[in-house]
């Protein structure tokens, strides 16, 4: 079964569609990558895919639950969303931020410290968030990820900014994640430059999925 199927989605805001008719369907376990200019729609379909906005009109599945009966906070508990900044609490250290989550959605504690690990936070977990810098709070996001165990990621440009040493290591993140069966989908205004990955990338325009940019995967 497709994690995520599409056919004519619409989202309006203020009678402005922001998607004006997305035709995607997304297999498990696949890297899928959106690009396109600004107001191309990229943000509006990931929030889509995470619950955040509802659906207008036309037809919405992600990860078996239908958006038009209106079940987007069951949906909510089974993705990963990571915009731009990160949902955190500057007065809570990096670990409490995890703990605060962890409990939140009945996830253990024991995989804290792993998702530091891996994240390269290991050593700032006692942090507060507020003294971050950006890169690290994206790292902060994506230990939030690993310690939900999110069904379905959805990263808002998270290659944004990064060095050449922070694309290698999402990269590895990123295929080491589909390795153990989660799926990815990810907005970027170019296509990834990656030996790491082979995704499956498509263009955006006007509110609407355009078709595959080739050379996209293999």
């Amino acid at each position: 079964m497709p994690v995520v199927t599409l056919e004519g989605a619409v989202v309006s805001a203020a009678g402005y569609p922001l998607l004006a008719g997305v035709d995607l369907v997304v297999e498990p376990e696949t890297l899928t990558v959106v690009t396109g200019p600004n107001g191309a729609g990229k943000t509006s379909l990931l929030r889509l895919l995470g619950g955040l906005v509802g659906l207008s009109g036309g037809r919405a599945e992600v990860c078996g639950i239908d958006l038009a009966a209106g079940n987007r906070r069951a949906l909510r508990r089974r993705v990963g969303w990571l915009g731009h900044e990160g949902s955190f609490y500057d007065d809570l250290s990096v670990r409490e931020n995890l703990v605060f989550a962890a409990r939140a959605l009945e996830r253990p504690l024991s995989a804290i410290d792993p998702a530091l690990e891996r994240v390269g936070l290991a050593g700032r977990s006692e942090t507060s968030a507020r003294l971050l810098s950006a890169g690290q709070r994206r790292r902060l996001g994506l230990a939030w990820l690993l310690v939900r165990r999110a069904e379905l990621w959805l990263l808002d440009e998270p290659y944004a900014s990064l060095d050449d040493e922070g694309r290698d290591f999402l990269d590895r993140l990123l295929a080491d994640v589909v390795g153990a069966g989660a799926t990815v989908v990810l907005s970027a205004h170019d296509p990834l430059r990656s030996s790491t990955l082979a995704p499956r990338t498509l263009a955006m325009a006007g509110g609407r999925v355009v078709g595959d940019v080739p050379g996209g995967r293999p």
